[in-house]
């Protein structure tokens, strides 16, 4: 489990494919320096094993079906990539419990400059995906917890904050980018039983 609050970011070092899947290494020493073989790690929101630990890297291999869903297909040496160990118990949570389990990708429609140097930015999901997204609720974009400040259908509008910006991957997102989304855990587990219920609150 993680919380979604990015401790470092990355650098791909090399990206080298392995049959079906890819292996690869990323530039992070305080991320390392907290790393052993065989623990997990988030990069961009996806829950990855680590394989290989030096001084100043850590390598993890993306299996197939990983590279489908997530987007960590598009990494190349040189990509940025948000990284957050994994959660301890007794560490305090700052944002919201996140399963690195990435349900898709969605892709940003709109980022706006607004007051106090904060931007708004307007991420695209799948419609099945958008029964769990609620204004006020969570929701976790490139390993990043966010609060959803508004829903239209698929697509989803939040605010970031000026330390977000300059200490994660978001201040370089742009129209278009596409971005690694799980939705809040929360959410999923209650919205079947809240449907069985003829749609009433628990």
């Amino acid at each position: 489990m993680f919380t979604g609050i990015i401790t470092e970011v990355g650098k791909v070092r090399s990206v080298a494919r392995k049959g079906g899947a890819v292996a690869i290494s990323v530039d992070a020493p305080q991320t390392a320096a907290e790393l052993a073989v065989g623990d997990s790690v988030a990069v961009n929101g996806v829950c990855q094993t680590v394989t290989v630990v030096t001084e100043q890297a850590f390598s993890f291999e993306a299996v197939a079906e990983t590279l489908r869903l997530t987007g960590l297909s598009a990494l190349k040496p040189g990509s940025r990539v948000n990284l957050e160990p994994a959660l301890r118990l007794g560490d305090r949570i700052s944002g919201h419990l996140v399963s690195g389990h990435v349900d898709c990708t969605g892709m940003v429609r709109a980022r706006r400059s607004v007051s106090t140097r904060n931007v708004d930015f307007v991420v695209q999901i799948p419609d099945e995906l958008s029964r769990y997204v609620h204004d006020k609720g969570s929701i976790c974009l490139d390993g990043v917890s966010l609060t959803v400040k508004a829903v239209g259908g698929s697509m989803v509008e939040i605010t970031v904050i000026p330390h977000t910006l300059e200490n994660t991957i978001l201040g370089t997102w742009r129209t278009g980018t596409s971005v690694n989304v799980e939705v809040d855990q929360l959410a999923k587990y209650l919205a079947p039983r809240t449907r069985a219920k003829g749609g009433r609150k628990e």
